[in-house]
């Protein structure tokens, strides 16, 4: 019966869990309280760095002291580093992290008073991502293949293993400075986004291209038909030149883009389906920054072999605060139990909320049914900030911190992204009763809760949701169970009865280059500084005036 705080800080997105007696009780990112982006840049300077605030939020929430724990584990192992030269990085003060990281036990005993340095345990970095897949999954305490794609832990950028239980057998690992995620980072930066942030800029712009650059992308970058990969330097410059910030992209950029999509995904399904034939499993978990690329993971379930794929909803750096926890958990002896959802983070009472809407001196209400408030503003084309329950561990925003539309009106799609600061290139998703769903996508896994695949949106529905279907016909789908999410499911079972749509827009709580969403303030100043009809915070209705 072990307790155990998860901690990761290395490289980017800060986080901590907390699991006790093998059950996840709480997760948080750290930008979602310090409200910086992504928490810190991913720079060895700021390596040092510690998620404070989401870890000591975590044990409030679990109810623990820092004595109470059996364990902190730390998602980097320093004793499986080397120097950046060695890797063929170009990093000369990466030798910071790895003192960082070997000093954890005293950073964490610092930020978390009473904690003895001896308890903290460096877990490996893909361990951690491999653990934040497979053992969170609905697949735990049985045979699961393993496949984690990121930009770098230690010396790697890629495992892929079974685990059987709580053991992992690791099957191959790709050594650095072969990295799909670091490959992702270097066509982001070149398209003038920031890296390590705007790789889903980058998924969204390749829908806009044909992928007439592969052959070049082929001859640098492949299977190397033992489990693991080559990718050779790139000259970028002679594809498409260099985007600078804010600058307009081509056709050869959106083509460029297109063509590493489509290399990424033939690579990725090449390492699933090596992993397969070693294995014959039948049920994979997946893990890693490169994981959330979600047209890449419909590809994977569609070509490699594997009956289901699951992809943990935090499956970037902030995952690995879980995993690490998942891992020594399970080594420790605890029964492992499948995560219960995405919704692990902070969460208000009706009376809190109601002290927060008074003191912010806003004029409020409190319908009668909230469900068919919210679906009577967004069928007379109103935009409502939904802020409900416990917010969402990871990137995606999955029914309680989200911005909420009418799909039946194409212009709505420019309108959130005006409202969010977005590019315009930019799709937004729909959400769906998941025994809707089949009627109108197909494709992709059905349930699809945590909006981690693509989905062909059926012909006869394009013209009737044209918000939510993206330039190349598809969606990005979020699945709602009734009996998981009774508010949304009756939101959205009230929106179809005024519209005939069963499909409501979703997007993130949040405005550009800003975390998404967490505490009821957050909320009042998006409301306050957007051009939003209406802000559902639990039980209560804020209304802007003039809107419906």
């Amino acid at each position: 019966m072990a307790k155990v705080l998860g901690v990761n800080a290395l490289f980017h997105d800060p986080a901590a869990a907390v699991v006790v007696d093998g059950v996840t009780v709480a997760a948080a990112e750290e930008e979602r309280f310090s409200r910086r982006k992504h928490g810190h840049r991913p720079v060895p300077f700021a390596a040092w760095e510690l998620p404070e605030l989401a870890a000591r939020w975590c044990l409030a929430a679990s109810g623990l002291d820092v004595a109470d724990l059996d364990a902190v584990t730390y998602s980097f192992d320093p004793a499986l580093a080397a120097p950046a030269e060695e890797l063929g990085l170009d990093d000369p003060w990466d030798h910071l992290r790895q003192t960082y990281a070997r000093e954890a036990g005293g950073f964490l005993g610092t930020a978390l008073p009473g904690l003895d340095p001896a308890a903290v345990r460096h877990v490996p970095h893909h361990v951690a991502h491999g653990a934040s897949g497979a053992l969170a999954s609905p697949f735990v305490g049985g045979d699961v293949d393993v496949l984690v794609l990121d930009g770098r832990g230690e010396c790697g950028s890629h495992l892929a293993g079974t685990y059987r239980g709580s053991d992992l057998t690791v099957h191959a690992a790709q050594r650095l400075p072969h990295s799909l995620g670091l490959l992702y980072e270097d066509l982001t930066d070149h398209l003038g986004f920031l890296r390590s942030s705007d790789e889903y800029k980058v998924m969204a712009m390749a829908s806009y291209g044909t992928p007439r650059f592969l052959p070049e992308l082929r001859d640098r970058v492949h299977h190397d038909g033992a489990g693991g990969f080559r990718t050779l330097p790139v000259h970028w410059q002679a594809l498409a030149k260099r985007l600078e910030p804010g600058e307009e992209w081509s056709e050869d950029h959106a083509d460029l883009a297109a063509s590493v999509q489509a290399r990424l995904e033939e690579v990725l399904v090449d390492l699933a389906r090596w992993l397969r034939g070693r294995t014959g499993g039948t049920r994979l978990a997946m893990a890693g920054g490169v994981a959330l690329n979600c047209v890449a993971n419909t590809r994977i379930l569609e070509l490699s072999g594997y009956d289901e794929v699951w992809v943990q909803p935090a499956a970037g750096d902030a995952g690995t605060a879980l995993g690490g926890a998942l891992h020594v958990a399970g080594e420790l002896g605890d029964e492992l139990r499948p995560m219960p959802g995405a919704d692990l983070g902070r969460g208000w009472s009706d009376d809190e909320l109601e002290r927060y809407l008074r003191t912010a001196q806003v004029p409020y209400e409190r319908p009668a049914d909230m469900a068919e408030e919210v679906a009577e503003c967004l069928a007379a084309d109103g935009v409502v900030a939904w802020f409900q329950g416990r917010s969402e561990f990871g990137p995606r925003a999955l029914g309680h911190r989200s911005l909420l539309a009418h799909p039946g009106r194409r212009e709505n799609l420019e309108r959130l992204n005006d409202v969010k600061g977005r590019e315009q290139f930019r799709p937004v998703a729909p959400m769906v009763l998941a025994d809707r769903a089949p009627a109108l996508f197909s494709r992709g896994p059905l349930p699809s809760p945590y909006m981690l695949f693509v989905h062909d949106v059926a012909a006869e529905w394009r013209d009737r949701i044209p918000a939510v279907v993206h330039v190349d016909g598809t969606a990005r789908v979020q699945t709602v169970d009734t009996a998981e999410e009774p508010l949304v499911a009756r939101m959205l079972e009230a929106f179809e009865r005024r519209t005939g749509l069963p499909v409501v827009v979703n997007t993130s709580l949040n405005t550009a280059g800003r975390p998404m969403v967490d505490d009821p303030r957050d909320a009042l100043e998006c409301f306050g500084s957007a051009p939003v009809s209406m802000l559902a915070i639990g039980p209560f209705a804020v209304r802007r005036r003039g809107r419906p």
